[in-house]
């Protein structure tokens, strides 16, 4: 069994020093992190963007990196990258009136599973979970399988948790991605 993993902060980045970590379930911030992490994947399936973008933290990104080893986020060129701007305009264009992400959107089933903590701010206010997560769609009598390698980190508020940075890591990522209409 693994030893907890306490993540170091750097300028307040969580240390991913040491990964792959057992989800600690006597933990209630693992826990609750996992609750949210959750609640995403079924909002989400469900097309309730607008509540899903009140899972976020004020500042919080959501990255589809191409390039599947980068952290260089804003140094690399990403299928997604988006700040609490850029999302809600991807909410508006997927919500509102006719656009070619929203006609006919897919439908989705999500799994996400095989949770591991990645690291964890000394100072307690924050968490990195990853997981492996996989998409059904079904869009215009097609249906499809999207997997990827998911890293959660999640800071804890006043208001309760909320999602500080979303990375999605599609396991098909170099290759040529076709447009999902819809959020991973």
């Amino acid at each position: 069994m693994s030893s907890d993993v306490l993540g170091t902060t750097v300028g307040g980045a969580l240390s991913t020093a040491v990964v792959d970590a057992e989800l600690p379930l006597d933990d209630p911030r693992a826990l609750a992190a996992l609750s949210l992490i959750w609640r995403e994947a079924r909002l989400l399936d469900a097309k309730r963007y607008e509540e899903w973008d009140t899972l976020w933290a004020e500042g919080g990104e959501y990255v589809v990196p191409i390039d599947p080893q980068t952290t260089d986020f804003a140094g690399s060129l990403n299928l997604v990258y988006d700040d609490d701007r850029m999302r809600r305009m991807r909410i508006e264009r997927l919500t509102g009136g006719f656009s070619i992400s929203a006609t006919a959107a897919a439908r989705t089933v999500r799994t996400v599973s095989r949770f591991t903590v990645a690291a964890r701010a000394e100072s307690g206010d924050s968490i990195e979970i990853c997981s492996a997560q996989v998409v059904f769609g079904y869009k215009r009598g097609e249906t499809f399988v999207l997997a990827a390698d998911v890293t959660h980190r999640v800071t804890f508020t006043a208001d309760g948790p909320r999602i500080g940075r979303k990375v999605v890591r599609l396991i098909n990522s170099e290759d040529a991605v076709t447009a999902s209409g819809f959020l991973l």
